[in-house]
């Protein structure tokens, strides 16, 4: 049990340290961050993704259980909590997207790597992928219904994403050199998507806590109950579900603030639902991967 509590808190330490110097350093200089989170969403995050599908071939028959899974765990936490939000007079368009759509790249991707290897990596991708295309389409939706899914396709993680999987549908390999260049560009992702979450993470604040409080908990729940529900029909082997486990407890995209400041929906609540529902997995991340990791 010792050694298994040990290796969790190898896992999730170097994800939250890094988020927390950000934070530290956010607080002294409070820098503008805008032009990193551009370079990260047009250039390193898609060098990432299209290195991650490229540098070997992508088994759409291996993945295919895994992405149906993604597809239930971010759709069915939206359909779950949405009697409890109409219940409790919640605007749906406040606290529904943030339940749905969680914290795939900035903390799934990480905490893929850390707990599982290098080998993990496409796994991840691809539940972030699913998790962002669906962000874009099915979340823009909610808050306006005129929004048009083909703006997808001017996206820079898009277009990698769908170079990547030609790439690897069709066996292309890159030369040497200029894979490792993308690679290295990639990684760069990694922990700059963790500092700039922890920099973004001061712009908020507690004024919702209790429904923020709500948000941290009943996020996971309704994800894991979503992927307990559709279990029985997938075929997921015994590294996929620990992998789907994870990403089906992870806390709520910090792009759930982006998105509601773009459409003027109540963003400092969204604000104060994503901060605390990030607090919250310091203590939902370990329990899943108490469950996920081998005993």
């Amino acid at each position: 049990m010792i050694e298994l509590l040990l290796r969790i808190g190898g896992i999730v330490f170097p994800v939250f340290a890094i988020a927390a110097v950000g934070a530290l350093w956010g607080r002294r200089h409070r820098p503008d961050m805008s032009v990193v989170n551009r370079l990260n969403v047009e250039v390193f995050a898609p060098a990432l993704v299209f290195w991650a599908l490229a540098d070997k071939p992508l088994d759409f028959d291996l993945y295919r259980d895994l992405a149906i899974g993604g597809i239930a765990v971010v759709l069915g936490s939206g359909l779950l909590l949405w009697p409890f939000v109409r219940l409790a007079g919640i605007d749906a368009r406040t606290f529904i997207p943030p339940m749905m759509f969680n914290n795939s790249g900035n903390m799934g991707i990480p905490l893929a790597l850390f707990a599982f290897g290098e080998t993990a990596l496409q796994a991840a991708v691809v539940l972030f992928i699913i998790e962002m295309v669906l962000h874009f389409t099915v979340g823009l939706y909610i808050l306006d219904h005129r929004t048009r899914p083909w703006r997808l396709l001017k996206m820079p993680m898009i277009q990698a994403t769908i170079a990547g999987l030609a790439c690897s549908a069709f066996g292309l390999t890159l030369p040497a050199p200029l894979a490792n260049t993308i690679k290295l560009m990639g990684q760069v992702s990694i922990p700059l998507l963790l500092f700039a979450l922890g920099v973004r993470l001061l712009d908020v604040n507690l004024r919702d806590w209790k429904l923020g409080t709500a948000g941290a908990f009943a996020g996971p729940l309704a994800g894991v109950a979503s992927l307990w529900l559709v279990l029985p029909w997938l075929s997921l082997d015994e590294a996929q579900f620990p992998q789907l486990l994870i990403f089906a407890a992870l806390p709520p995209a910090v792009l759930n603030v982006l998105v509601a400041e773009q459409y003027r929906q109540e963003p400092e609540r969204v604000a104060s639902i994503v901060l605390i529902g990030n607090l919250g997995s310091l203590v939902v991340l370990p329990a899943a991967l108490w469950f996920a990791l081998p005993h």
